[in-house]
């Protein structure tokens, strides 16, 4: 109950720091939304449609009020319910950070169980210098290149949108695999994935070098732990240390690192869609933002901002479940 507490608290100060950050921005949202050749007669309707006429704390507390009653606004941009905008770009940042998710834990647990295995040897330090090198190459940067390389000179994989043409499945998710298997679209299902490869592959770099850091280290103290050279002097196999004596142990820290990545993928979904021309998330928030439009901007950044407290809750439960010394902890 706590932690559902300081998520709504948290929430709160998130549309409350981004509202004020907008309204710093220079610029007339009133002549945005009504467009650049507007009469100042209709510059004066929009900006009362708006609540604008109106001083900054009384438009602050009408925005809290529409907000309780699940309410987000219009854009001035696509002049839709910016609840409906949402639903309909949410769906591919998701399965773009899914599948990224993926790769990371794919990647990063056998690197850092390898790593931790040849500790202070020179299969170690190649390992550390992968990881290195993947935190430090920048995402914009690094889906340029596979686009370039592994996309168009070697032609191997798509390099831009959702799906190829023709091979679109009736849209009832929004997610454009789960669509193409509901549809029995065995085809489309392919080319989805196709087409998520490289932006997954892309924005997992980052991440996965950070997690498997935290899984080398975590394995090198498991691996050291009494039980498991209790386990060794009981003659257990390696594989069986490893797999069921330590890096059980060395997950569990791993687990709150791998909720925060998920809300950070979120945000850094906005370099790759870019490049890749995905509409999600990002890319509705970069055109809002370009735009000032200041309800989309905020209804985007409190989607995200909800998106990261309820993976770091998931995450938290899951702790207590695999850990009797959190549920301990907890409990004292």
């Amino acid at each position: 109950m706590r932690r559902l507490a300081l998520a709504v608290l948290t929430i709160w100060g998130v549309a409350t720091a981004v509202f004020f950050m907008i309204k710093a921005i220079p610029g007339d949202e009133a002549q945005i939304a009504a467009g650049r050749t507007a009469t100042p007669e209709q510059i004066a309707q929009a900006r009362e449609r708006l609540g604008l006429d109106h001083n900054v704390l009384v438009q602050y507390g009408d925005y809290l009020q529409r907000l309780l009653h699940g309410d987000l606004g219009t854009s001035v941009v696509t002049f839709q319910p910016i609840r409906v905008d949402l639903a309909t770009v949410l769906p591919p940042t998701l399965e773009l950070v899914a599948l990224t998710m993926v790769f990371n834990i794919a990647i990063a647990v056998p690197l850092g169980v390898f790593s931790a295995l040849r500790h202070g040897r020179s299969g170690d330090t190649a390992s550390r210098l992968i990881m290195v090198l993947g935190g430090g190459v920048p995402v914009f940067w690094l889906a340029l290149m596979l686009q370039y390389l592994i996309g168009s000179r070697l032609g191997w994989l798509p390099i831009s949108g959702r799906n190829g043409f023709g091979l679109e499945s009736p849209p009832v998710t929004g997610l454009a695999t789960v669509d193409a298997l509901l549809a029995g679209n065995i085809a489309g299902l392919w080319d989805a994935v196709q087409h998520l490869i490289l932006p997954a592959l892309a924005l997992s770099a980052p991440f996965l070098a950070v997690v498997a850091r935290s899984i080398r280290s975590s394995m090198v103290g498991a691996l050291r732990a009494d039980h498991v050279a209790f386990a060794r002097a009981k003659g257990a196999s390696n594989a069986r240390i490893i797999w069921r004596h330590a890096l059980p142990n060395a997950l569990v820290p791993t687990l709150v690192l791998l909720g925060m990545q998920f809300g950070w993928m979120m945000g850094a979904a906005l370099l790759v869609e870019s490049v890749f021309s995905i509409p999600g998330v990002g890319t509705y928030l970069n055109t809002a933002v370009t735009s000032q439009d200041t309800y989309a901007v905020l209804g985007a950044v409190l989607v995200l901002g909800l998106v990261f407290v309820l993976a770091n809750l998931f995450v938290d439960l899951i702790q207590l479940w695999l850990d009797p010394r959190t549920r301990q902890a907890v409990a004292a």
